[in-house]
C-alpha cells in the first residue's frame, strides 16, 4: 500500500531524512514511533505530498506521490499534530464547506459529511460550535475532515496529543473502527501505551534513519502463535533442531531467550515443549509471547546507540 525508495529531506541545517526505505502493507495500523526532531513529522508531510523531498519515491495506493501529487491527495487523508478548524463555524456546516472544497455536488458532499459523521460519532455534535467542543470533540472534527473523501491511507501525527486518558481511550476505539473500513493507517504518537492496544505494525525512526520495522501483532493470523523460551543458555545446536522443524516459521534470539513462531495447526505448543524436554531442555519459562511495545521501542533506540 505504501512503498518509500530511497526518500531523503533536507532542512538548511539538518538532515531530516537520511536515505530511507520501507513498505507497509495494506489494512495495517502503523505506529511511527522515535525521539523528538527523529523525523517523524517530516515524513508524514512527504507521505501526504506535502512537501518535496530531495531525493527518492514515494508510491501509496499504486500513486506516485511525487509525480502525481494531486491524485494521491484524493487517496490520502492527514491530520497534522497542530490543525485548525473554523471555529466561528458548527460541526455540520465545517464539514459541509470540506466537503464541497473536494466535491462542489452539494448531495455527494452532504452523503460524504453524514459518512464522516458516523465514522466518527458525532453525530450529537452536528449543530454545536466548533469553539465549544472539548479537545477530544475537536479531535473527531480534524479526523471527520480527514476522512470526508473516503481515503484508502490515514496518516495522523500525534492524534492523542493533549487528549485526558478517557479520550485517548475513545480515540483508539475510533481509530480500530476506521480501519476494520479498509483505511491503512500510519500514526505517530509518543503514548506508546495506546499504540500497543491497536497497531499492528511498528516502524522506528530516529536521526532520520529507519532503525526498526518490526511486527507487533505477528501472532493474530489464524494457526499462528508467538511463543517466548527462557533458558539458562540457547545451545547452536538446539537452534540447528529448531530450525529444522517446518511448523516453526521464524526464530528470534535474545541473549537466553528464544522468540519463535510457531504454526500450531501443523504443531501444537504442548508438542513443541514435549520436543524440548525429550532434547533434554528445561526452559525456566515457556508461554505465549506479549509484545511491549514501550520495551520494544526502547530496546531498539538503546541498541542503535551503541552501536554509534
Amino acid at each position: 500500500m505504501i512503498t518509500v525508495k530511497n526518500l531523503s529531506y533536507e532542512y538548511v541545517d539538518k538532515k531530516a531524512l537520511n536515505n530511507i526505505s520501507f513498505t507497509i502493507k495494506e489494512g495495517s495500523i502503523t505506529a511511527l514511533v522515535g525521539p523528538n526532531g527523529a523525523g517523524k513529522t517530516t515524513l508524514l508531510r512527504c507521505l501526504a505530498a506535502l512537501q518535496k523531498p530531495l531525493t527518492g519515491s514515494i508510491s501509496v495506493n499504486n500513486i506516485d506521490v511525487i509525480e502525481d501529487p494531486r491524485e494521491a491527495h484524493r487517496n490520502i487523508g492527514y491530520l497534522s499534530d497542530f490543525f485548525g478548524l473554523y471555529d466561528e463555524m458548527k460541526v455540520m456546516d465545517s464539514l459541509l464547506y470540506v466537503a464541497c472544497s473536494r466535491n462542489p455536488d452539494v448531495e455527494a458532499a452532504s452523503e460524504a459529511v453524514q459518512w464522516a459523521i458516523e465514522k466518527v460519532d458525532l453525530s450529537s455534535f452536528c449543530d454545536k460550535e466548533i469553539s465549544k467542543l472539548s479537545r477530544g470533540m475537536r479531535q473527531r472534527v480534524g479526523i471527520a475532515q480527514a476522512i470526508i473523501h473516503h481515503p484508502k491511507v490515514l496518516l495522523l501525527d500525534e492524534p492523542a496529543s493533549g487528549l485526558d486518558p478517557e479520550a485517548r481511550y475513545a480515540l483508539s476505539s475510533l481509530l480500530v473502527g476506521l480501519n476494520k473500513t479498509g483505511m491503512t493507517m500510519l500514526v505517530s504518537s509518543h503514548i506508546l501505551a495506546e499504540l500497543e492496544d491497536y497497531c499492528t505494525d511498528m516502524l522506528v525512526l530516529n536521526n532520520g534513519l529507519i532503525v526498526e520495522q518490526q511486527v507487533m501483532q505477528q501472532g493474530k493470523e489464524e494457526g499462528m502463535v508467538v511463543l517466548q523460551i527462557l533458558l539458562d543458555e540457547v545451545p547452536e545446536s538446539l537452534l540447528a533442531k529448531l530450525n529444522g522443524i517446518a511448523a516453526i516459521k521464524h526464530i528470534e534470539v535474545r541473549e537466553a531467550q528464544l522468540i519463535i513462531q510457531l504454526n500450531e495447526f501443523e504443531m501444537g505448543r504442548k508438542k513443541l515443549l514435549q520436543y524440548l524436554l525429550e532434547q533434554g531442555i528445561q526452559p525456566n519459562e515457556y508461554g505465549e509471547y506479549k509484545v511491549n511495545m514501550q520495551d520494544e521501542y526502547i530496546r531498539t533506540i538503546t541498541n542503535q546507540r551503541n552501536q554509534l
